[in-house]
């Protein structure tokens, strides 16, 4: 099995006809992804030549859900495109909207996200992050494919890049899944989100949870895992040499005093019995011991 994302998944692009969504609908084809469209309007009726396979473009998101049965999306559109073209996806009911997307006003991602929540019908990944895959299954969004295999490691990443080192590190393993949630002051899908999935999951055995400095996403994750998971869960936390005071990257990785520094997150997800690496390395290494004990 795989969370979010499966084999039977049938991936749009919103703005495929533009650089970044060309480039990575590419990539997601080679993949093994099912594209069978992109979204732009105005553009409804043409069709993109990619290596290998031939795209129709939309005019919009209702006419791909009608005509090829779409029920994910990515959006690769410019920040201020951003919302309107989520909140056409949630008005077409599609189950699941990955948000590529940085550098959207936090305004627009509150009402957008406000608005999927209204209508209950579409789960939101991001904005600001790298997508999710299951390898050998499908990959939506722009994480690399070849770097890992399918297996029972399941990641959930506010990271963008991070996840690609702990997927290559263990590909000897593989992964069930791999999310990255994104790092804005808000997000559609949290840690919590994810790794109550991955319990649900029964072809994923141990769970990977990379935080960040700033907010204090990942001591509410500490205080919902100690209560709901069973699973064995591993953490890293990047930005323990972050100085305080200072916005690191992404927008939601600010500190302020000992509120959502790296060691204050690494003594919360201890204290909730998840083991804790002090770098990547070591943190895969901390995988790998559970994962032979078993």
């Amino acid at each position: 099995m795989a969370i979010f994302l499966t084999e039977n998944s049938k991936v749009i692009v919103q703005g495929m006809t533009g650089s970044e969504g060309s480039k990575h609908t590419q990539r997601m084809l080679r993949s093994g992804t099912a594209v069978v469209g992109g979204v732009t309007p105005g553009k409804g009726g043409q069709s993109v030549d990619f290596e290998g396979a031939t795209v129709a473009v939309f005019g919009s998101v209702t006419e791909a859900v009608e005509a090829a049965g779409a029920n994910v999306s990515v959006v690769f559109v410019p920040p201020k495109f951003a919302k309107a073209a989520v909140v056409e996806s949630v008005d077409a009911a599609i189950p699941l909207i990955v948000v590529i997307t940085e550098g959207i006003p936090v305004r627009d991602t509150a009402e957008f996200f406000a608005y999927a929540q209204s209508k209950g019908t579409s789960r939101i990944i991001g904005p600001n992050c790298p997508g999710l895959i299951s390898p050998g299954k499908s990959n939506a969004g722009i994480i690399p494919a070849d770097i890992t295999q399918a297996g029972r490691i399941g990641l959930v990443s506010k990271s963008g890049t991070l996840p690609y080192q702990m997927m290559y590190e263990l590909r000897d393993f593989g992964f069930s899944s791999a999310v990255g949630i994104g790092g804005d002051p808000i997000i559609g899908t949290t840690h919590i989100d994810a790794v109550q999935a991955f319990q649900d999951d029964p072809d994923t055995d141990v769970i990977v949870m990379i935080g960040e400095i700033g907010g204090d996403a990942e001591e509410r994750a500490a205080e919902y895992i100690k209560d709901n998971i069973t699973k064995p869960v591993v953490g890293y936390v990047a930005g323990f040499t972050a100085p305080e005071g200072k916005t690191m990257g992404h927008a939601g990785a600010i500190v302020s005093g000992s509120s959502g520094t790296a060691e204050a997150k690494k003594d919360a997800l201890e204290a909730a019995g998840v083991k804790v690496g002090k770098t990547p390395s070591e943190t895969a290494e901390r995988v790998r011991e559970l994962l032979r004990g078993q």
